[in-house]
């Protein structure tokens, strides 16, 4: 029994900090205490790809035409999440395109305001999903990717915070902690079967495949220029990952 409450209480936790679904938390999350919830970060992805993804089926019964529909979709997703990873992706293009030093790096990402780097990546990204989801037209196979890419893309957080250090001694990437080898396992199981159920042994394979290689990249650039991952990290990575992931479906679909 108390087992599963822990378990309801990650995953409560795991959506608090991954949307602004108004859920009350009994008390706030103590050092360490996303780490341990990091398992159910897939699940809050499944979540957001459902809302997604309904609204993109809405859209396209309506009759308008699936570039609309697309930007209906992506939109409910950054209103559900509070365009947390949105922000994320602009403040590490800033940072590590725009700093000399890792310190440079690292106090241009804690800057508020959005930079030359930040407004090019979050265009890029935001367009490249209008585009993934705009393409594969059909509600049914809308809604099967944006689970996937939902996912596959919050679980590879949870790798990067189990594979990386925090590359700074406080910020959110340093109070979440480090989750255990297990934790990072479910989450990633916990991906690859809603991946594989949602769109096949050979599409959702593919999916999960971009979907690391997105994550990775963020991962090892933020390796060589800053020497571990920070919060902004965490959201980039789930941003390239979602983004390649989708791209591989459009291709393999």
């Amino acid at each position: 029994m108390a087992e599963t409450e822990s378990r309801i209480d990650d995953a409560r936790i795991a959506t608090a900090f991954l949307t602004r679904l108004p859920l009350v938390l009994a008390s706030p999350p103590g050092p360490g205490r996303l780490a341990r919830a990091s398992w159910a970060f897939p699940i809050v992805g499944l979540i957001a790809g459902l809302a997604g993804g309904t609204v993109y089926g809405a859209v396209h019964w309506l009759g308008l035409p699936p570039l609309l529909a697309a930007v209906f979709a992506v939109a409910a997703q950054i209103v559900l999440t509070g365009a947390l990873h949105e922000d994320a992706i602009a403040d590490v293009a800033d940072g590590l395109g725009g700093g000399a030093t890792p310190e440079r790096k690292l106090d241009l990402m804690r800057d508020s305001r959005i930079g030359t780097f930040g407004a090019l990546a979050l265009m890029s990204v935001f367009a490249a999903r209008l585009a993934a989801v705009s393409a594969l037209a059909k509600p049914e196979l809308v809604i099967a990717a944006l689970v996937a890419a939902g996912a596959a893309s919050r679980a590879s957080m949870a790798a990067v915070m189990g594979m990386m250090p925090p590359a700074r001694g406080d910020g959110l990437g340093f109070r979440a902690g480090r989750p255990r080898p297990g934790t990072v396992a479910t989450a990633l199981i916990i991906a690859a079967v809603l991946s594989l159920l949602a769109l096949g042994p050979l599409t959702g394979t593919a999916g999960l495949a971009g979907a690391a290689a997105g994550a990775a990249a963020i991962a090892s650039i933020a390796w060589r220029q800053i020497g571990g991952h920070t919060g902004d990290v965490l959201g980039a990575s789930q941003q390239a990952a979602e983004v390649l992931c989708l791209s591989v479906i459009v291709a393999v679909a």
